[in-house]
């Protein structure tokens, strides 16, 4: 939760044009999403036949290096903001709403379901 709530508040600070305080939410989010990643890892070890939990680990993973990418190219940035930098935010967003969706449809289908069997 905590790294999707750091770049979450990366993308609105690079919207205002606060592009420090973006790197810096970010380079804040970036250990975070390691212990989350490595966390999903683990549990993907566990249970190797579940997709869902092989889905997030995949997904951590993809955070941590778009993360990566976003700091390294806002690092070295002289004049302005790179598109690759915000293009890697709005794209750690997008995976947050994929591991979310892919978490939550099961429990709305369960809930649909006990609706339909109630008389």
């Amino acid at each position: 939760m905590l790294p999707a709530l750091l770049v979450a508040v990366a993308a609105y600070a690079d919207a205002r044009g606060s592009h420090r305080i973006a790197f810096d939410a970010l380079l804040v989010a970036l250990p975070c999403a390691c212990v989350a990643g490595l966390a999903a890892f683990a549990r993907f070890l566990d249970a190797r036949a579940d997709p869902v939990v092989a889905f997030q680990a995949l997904g951590w993973a993809i955070v941590v290096l778009l993360v990566t990418v976003s700091c390294a190219v806002r690092s070295s940035a002289y004049d302005g903001l790179p598109p690759i930098a915000i293009t890697a935010v709005f794209a750690c967003l997008a995976v947050f709403a994929l591991q979310l969706t892919v978490v939550v449809a099961p429990l709305v289908r369960r809930l649909v379901l006990l609706r339909l069997a109630k008389p």
